[in-house]
């Protein structure tokens, strides 16, 4: 993909796991906070977290969920009876990607990860 912006910082990895710790909406609001504040990235409102229950297909049942950065913002989607996690970590302050992997591996107990950054 071509940089159209090239003086504008942006960093964003993409995070994919099989998890093995339990999770509900406070585990997602727990994970966010604590990633942002791991990295020393600055939130300045709530965590928003969305679980349509009941609606769309079973294997699809989870959460999704956002928190601002005051440099962009993490999303997280969590397919919990796949017992599967995706995040996204857009930010335009530099933080260290393998930082992030620690933390999300040990955090979520994973099995198998992988991650890219694009």
């Amino acid at each position: 993909m071509k940089n159209i912006a090239p003086d504008i910082l942006r960093q964003r990895p993409l995070i994919e796991a099989n998890y093995s710790i339990p999770v509900d909406a406070d585990v997602v609001r727990k994970y966010l906070l604590e990633l942002a504040a791991y990295l020393n990235l600055r939130t300045y409102g709530d965590s928003i977290i969305h679980s349509p229950s009941g609606e769309g297909k079973i294997e699809n049942q989870g959460f999704d969920a956002f928190v601002p950065l005051i440099d962009s913002g993490i999303s997280l989607y969590i397919w919990s009876n796949k017992r599967f996690m995706s995040c996204v970590i857009y930010t335009c302050k530099a933080f260290s990607v393998e930082k992030s992997l620690q933390f999300t591996k040990e955090f979520f107990i994973t099995s198998e990860m992988e991650s890219q950054e694009f």
